[in-house]
């Protein structure tokens, strides 16, 4: 045998041995990725062995992988031209699969073993919190292992790369930084609610229930207030008043003027109106200010809710009896158990029928908020149907959180409960669709709404998106008698009874402009602002009972190209109901 044909021998047997080992390469990374669903599948389960287990084959199939890239073949396949980028790459996606599973998720899984996730929610007798506490660290430490892997993969060009090499690449780069996403989320939350639950010492929040029948940005006016004490997981409600009962505030509470210009400066002087930016931080640390004038007490943070999220939470502990005490205001027409079903319309329509003082309809109000906390501290109901109906709450934007300490408002900024309009939890091509009531009265649980994006060709670089709000008035046409004045306004704010004004306020994406609005069809005029460097487009319409009017405000030179989201002030209506599906005109 020659050298010539002894070498010949010798590169097909080697490029046939690295064909074998790409293969393996490939199936074993493969196998990685059909572990992933059932992984999530396991932890959405709440089922901690299967998870071990599942992990546990992970852990075989990405050393496996690893195994092939250390051949001495494929290490010397790595300094070929052009091929060797590919052997390369493939390294490193099995250095940082085995890394991700090692240093990531097999710890998480240890970690989530170890927590009673049950006795994490309220309870009559408190919370242990320290398990959570102590894992905090641990998942730190994981999630920065995990965004260390996640650089390294997104540092390597797949340009030019062999399908089998890119394929595995691209999918372990979607999952890592989902992973990365997720667990950044769960480390946040380890560190932030022991504290916030009271863990070392009671905290003490602001609690604003919103009232959806008078629309306000971020849901309703804050008509109900009381100070929620949260000490190691126990929650008590004391303090409970109203927005009214707090006054006018003379000199009002500073707000920043760019949001004075679009709101006006009643956004500082009536704790109703703090809310009338949809700016949940600006919101809550108004009603903070608001809250530390009035009673010369800072409190440590500020959570907002409605009706409808106490709804969420009554599907979880089941009916709350009401006490019927001489002391507390009862009608024969309003019902002694609150459910699921029957707390919205009891609290945003039939107490109002039932109750003429308005004192006496906060003291309503407050009644039932005690009793639907007492319930949820008591630790009534399924834990799992407590948390689907809080992260439903929280999803829809009817749940929103501030704290007034500076590092955990930084940590909770990062995610929508937040409710901010900029920073890091607002995707680039965000759109917002709010809402203000201009009749001063109870009229908005009687619109039906719906909001939708629809996109437009320009033929330039730039984008354009016109918003298009249609809303109807379902009150009974005969709604100014038959509606109680406190309902209908009576007339006494300039719009007549039966009939609701509204401020519609659509937001665009950063550094984009609103260029038209057009009402019913026909050109209108419109206020053009902008907050946080987002275009601010704002038309007040007015619909008698049985009326309806389409708004359409043009957004024009977006520069983001990423697919649109919107965010619409939650009311009475489902939210799957008011947000259709975004309609995009087809380009050539």
């Amino acid at each position: 045998m020659t050298w010539a044909v002894a070498g010949t021998c010798i590169v097909l047997g080697t490029i046939s041995w690295l064909g074998i080992k790409a293969s393996e390469f490939k199936a074993e990374m493969d196998a990685v990725a059909g572990l992933i669903p059932q992984l999530k599948a396991d932890f959405l389960g709440d089922d901690p062995l299967a998870a071990t287990t599942t992990v546990d084959q992970l852990k075989v199939h990405t050393s496996a992988a690893r195994r092939v890239t250390k051949d001495p073949l494929w290490i010397a396949a790595t300094a070929v031209p052009w091929l060797g980028a590919n052997f390369q790459a493939a390294s490193e996606v099995a250095m940082s699969a085995e890394d991700v599973i090692g240093l990531g998720v097999a710890p998480l899984v240890t970690t989530y073993q170890s927590l009673d996730w049950k006795s994490l929610l309220p309870s009559d007798a408190g919370v242990d919190l320290m398990g959570m506490a102590s894992a905090g660290a641990q998942l730190n430490s994981t999630a920065h292992a995990l965004r260390t892997s996640s650089e390294r993969l997104n540092n390597i060009d797949e340009t030019g790369l062999l399908p089998q090499v890119s394929g595995p690449l691209v999918l372990a780069r979607e999952q890592l930084s989902s992973a990365t996403d997720t667990l950044g989320t769960v480390a946040n939350t380890a560190n932030l609610v022991p504290d916030m639950m009271g863990a070392d010492s009671p905290r003490r929040y602001l609690l604003l229930i919103q009232n959806n029948a008078e629309a306000r940005t971020t849901g309703g006016i804050p008509g109900a207030l009381a100070v929620l004490t949260v000490d190691k997981g126990k929650l008590s409600l004391d303090k409970q008043t109203s927005a009214t009962e707090m006054g006018i505030f003379s000199p009002g509470m500073p707000v920043d003027s760019e949001q004075e210009q679009v709101y006006t400066r009643r956004l500082g002087k009536y704790m109703q109106d703090v809310n009338l930016t949809p700016d949940f931080p600006t919101s809550a640390s108004t009603a903070e200010s608001m809250w530390a004038t009035r009673t010369d007490e800072h409190v440590d943070g500020v959570i907002s809710i409605d009706p409808v999220a106490l709804s969420y939470i009554l599907e979880a502990t089941g009916p709350v009896s009401l006490p019927a005490l001489d002391t507390r205001p009862r009608r024969v027409g309003l019902p002694t158990e609150l459910t699921a079903t029957n707390v919205v319309p009891t609290l945003l329509s039939d107490v109002y029928a039932e109750i003429a003082e308005p004192h006496l309809q906060d003291a309503y109000f407050s009644l039932v908020a005690q009793e639907i906390f007492s319930a949820v501290s008591a630790g009534k109901g399924g834990t799992k149907d407590l948390l689907d109906g809080l992260i439903r709450g929280v999803d829809e934007h009817r749940i929103l959180l501030w704290s007034a300490k500076s590092d955990e408002q930084s940590l909770i900024a990062l995610y929508p409960v937040s409710g901010s309009i900029a920073g890091p939890s607002v995707p680039p091509a965000q759109f917002g669709v709010y809402f203000n009531d201009g009749t001063g009265a109870k009229m908005d649980y009687y619109v039906k709404r719906t909001v939708q994006l629809v996109g437009s060709c320009t033929g330039d670089d730039y984008s354009e998106v016109k918003v298009k709000v249609t809303s109807t008035n379902v009150a009974p046409l005969d709604a100014a008698s038959a509606l109680p004045a406190y309902v209908t306004g009576g007339g006494v704010h300039g719009v007549p009874a039966g009939s609701v004004q509204t401020n519609v306020i659509a937001y665009g994406p950063v550094q984009a402009n609103v260029e038209t609005a057009h009402v019913n069809g026909q050109k209108s005029d419109f206020a053009a602002q902008r907050h946080a460097n987002r275009p601010v487009g704002t038309v007040t319409v007015t619909l008698a009972p049985g009326q309806s009017s389409t708004v359409e405000l043009t957004f024009g030179k977006i520069v983001q190209h990423a697919e649109p989201n919107l965010v619409v002030t939650p009311s009475v209506q489902p939210v799957k109901d008011v947000v259709l599906a975004t309609e995009n005109a087809a380009c050539n």
